[in-house]
């Protein structure tokens, strides 16, 4: 039962990993290949790379292998990123994301999830974000992509950041710091380790542990330090540590941070709105500080005002703006520092930055009187409580989609169990059916098999009939030739002779006229007998050599041939030893020549057929070739012609191969073992 199972396994499984095959040589996969090559060539542009990504995609599609269909989706969605082309890029991914699970490629489902996750941070869909994150950690995981699982974890701990939800992503964070630990020190991992401990320093301050922020920004040094191009994280956790220092109070170790950092010019090469951030924190640093040089402090902030300005860069200058209004009202300046609170009120408000909103509302709320300050004040009271409410429902959110998350994927497994035992039910009802069947039919093997033996038997009679009638044929041929060569020889040329004699004695009459009459029917005579002593030659010689099963052969293809209104060429050699072939392999060439000149007059639409027949290296080689419309040997391997060829094949421990294109005719190779 069982073994019938295997074998009706094995006869599925290698057409699979035939076609696979198939398609690895094939020319369409090597175009795949080349395109997919050029499109994450650096050295073209977005345009092109992304053209040749997409014909690797669209070739892919039609070799229908999904594996391969993937990854070329992969190198698609990348280009799609490049070129900003987001909606193509998340639709791409979808597309990945529902193959991948059917073929359950654990990989592709997991980086599918990280590309739609990355989409919807994009899009501010944070809680969509955090679903298809949270999908992308947990496949990582199970299949020990940790990598991969660390860049999502920093991904996810950014959104809960950017949310408010602190205590999420400072334990993400060091989750995702353990599993560094398992990694080797490169740049790579050091790159990530230090946007998690700097992360979690920016955290602690948020959160007001400024000792523990410290301490993170520390390691965060100390992390650059070991990089090979760390300098610019270096400077931006000098730069952290320094705003820390100063909410600690500390107002001269962080100047001495921010001067180093001033120091180096070029630092701002590849980052101009980094020079005024730093010109605005030193001054306002100073006044934190009690310097009394008020007015080269304001010119440090008039300065780093206009630079971020002509920047265009809004949070650089709104940062200027806040601490520019803090200083003018520390100096009681109300009319500047209005000026600059209202500047920082409105930027702000047009880049949701919250927390200078809530700083910008309380400055104004103190600078304003009456009405106008109490309508800032209760703007500010508002926005914190909607801020804070706005923090635990997005908890509640995140928590929520885990939870849903977790259910799906409990549903999922549920269903799966489900499946396995509906599997199981079914196998155990097809073996079950099996049974009965072989239980029923294995009376019939027996009858079916004598009958193939009493089938064989009458077939090889049928043939030795074959060759005894067509011995009795060539015999009453050579007969007949014999008596026809007689005839001509001791009749009709005797009396010619004869006749010749007669003529030429009459040549002696006198008369030029008679003389030239009597010479012209000699010589007319001499030619008659020469035809007719080759015509008595040849008719006695004896008939061609190799004759039996390639008369036979050669009698069937010129009438098919002719019934058909085809040309045929029948070529063969005098190498193989036809009575010394059995009788069984004899028959099933006769019908194998026959039922292929059937196949090609019903299908082929030909009009000229090959046939050649040459024994090689202990082989007989059988060629079946036409000029027909040909056929897609793939789809046609089912034909009942093609099965019968390919049964007799079998038989005889042979081999068959069909070559064949569309509108390029079909040719049949069949190979014999030879025997004697």
């Amino acid at each position: 039962m069982f073994r019938l199972l295997a074998l009706l396994l094995l006869f599925y499984l290698p057409s699979v990993s035939t076609y696979a095959q198939d398609v690895l040589k094939s020319s369409s996969y090597k175009r795949v290949l080349e395109a997919r090559k050029l499109a994450e060539n650096n050295s073209l542009s977005l345009e092109n790379r992304l053209k040749y990504a997409t014909l690797a995609a669209e070739l892919s599609k039609r070799l229908e292998v999904d594996s391969l269909l993937v990854n070329s989706n992969r190198i698609l969605s990348t280009a799609y990123l490049y070129m900003g082309d987001y909606d193509a890029f998340a639709k791409i991914n979808h597309n990945n994301l529902t193959i991948s699970k059917r073929i359950k490629d654990t990989l592709v489902i997991g980086i599918a999830n990280h590309n739609l996750g990355f989409y919807h941070s994009t899009k501010m869909q944070n809680d969509s974000a955090y679903f298809y994150y949270t999908n992308a950690i947990d496949t990582y995981e199970k299949i020990g992509e940790v990598s991969r699982k660390i860049e999502a974890m920093a991904n996810l701990s950014l959104i809960q950041y950017i949310e408010r939800d602190y205590f999420g992503s400072e334990e993400l964070c060091i989750r995702a710091l353990r599993s560094l630990d398992d990694l080797p020190g490169d740049d790579t991992n050091f790159s990530m380790r230090w946007i998690l401990y700097n992360r979690l320093g920016n955290i602690s301050l948020d959160l007001g542990y400024y000792d523990k922020s410290l301490e993170y920004h520390e390691k965060a040094i100390a992390v650059s330090n070991k990089m090979k191009d760390g300098r610019s994280n270096y400077y931006n956790s000098i730069h952290n540590k320094a705003f820390v220092l100063r909410k600690l109070g500390n107002t001269s170790e962080a100047l001495k941070l921010y001067n180093q950092i001033l120091a180096n010019k070029d630092l701002f090469i590849n980052d101009p709105s980094f020079y005024p951030l730093i010109l605005e924190n030193i001054a306002f640093t100073k006044f934190a500080a009690n310097d009394k040089d008020y007015k080269g402090i304001e010119q440090m902030f008039k300065q780093a005002y206009h630079l971020s300005d002509s920047l265009d860069d809004a949070r650089t200058k709104l940062a200027v703006a806040i601490d520019f209004a803090k200083f003018y009202k520390g100096m009681e300046k109300t009319e500047q520092a209005l000026q600059y609170a209202e500047e920082s009120y409105a930027i702000a408000k047009s880049i949701s930055s919250n927390d200078i909103l809530l700083e910008s509302m309380l400055i104004l709320s103190e600078l304003k009187s009456g009405e106008e300050a109490k309508a800032y004040l209760h703007q500010h009271i508002r926005l914190s409580d909607s801020l804070l409410n706005h923090e635990r429902g997005i908890r509640n959110k995140f928590a929520r989609v885990k939870f849903e998350t977790d259910q799906i994927e409990l549903e999922n497994e549920r269903m799966a169990t489900e499946k396995m035992w509906w599997i199981i039910s079914s196998i155990v009802l097809l073996l079950t059916s099996i049974m009965v069947y072989i239980i029923i039919t294995q009376r019939n093997k027996n009858k079916e098999l004598k009958f193939r033996q009493v089938q064989q038997q009458v077939n090889e009679e049928i043939y030795n009939l074959m060759l005894s009638q067509q011995d009795k044929v060539d015999g009453a041929r050579a007969e007949e030739k014999k008596r026809i060569s007689q005839e001509l020889h001791d009749g009709v040329l005797g009396r010619l002779f004869g006749t010749r004699l007669s003529l030429d004695s009459y040549n002696f009459n006198q008369g030029k006229e008679a003389v030239q009459v009597r010479s012209k029917y000699i010589t007319e005579l001499k030619t008659i007998e020469d035809d007719i002593r080759k015509i008595s030659h040849d008719l006695n010689t004896d008939f061609v050599s190799g004759s039996g099963f390639i008369d036979i052969l050669s009698e069937l293809i010129d009438n098919q041939t002719q019934a058909y209104q085809m040309n045929c060429e029948f070529n063969f050699t005098d190498d193989i030893n036809w009575e010394a072939v059995s009788n069984k392999t004899k028959i099933n060439l006769y019908r194998m020549v026959q039922e292929s000149l059937q196949n090609i007059y019903k299908h082929a639409k030909a009009k000229q057929v090959n046939i050649s027949m040459a024994l090689k290296k202990a082989v007989i080689c059988v060629s079946i070739t036409d000029d027909g419309i040909g056929f897609d040997v793939q789809k046609s391997k089912k034909g009942i012609g093609l099965k019968n060829i390919t049964s007799r094949v079998k038989e005889l421990n042979g081999t068959v191969q069909f070559q064949s294109e569309i509108h390029k005719g079909t040719t049949t190779l069949i190979k014999i073992p030879y025997t004697t």
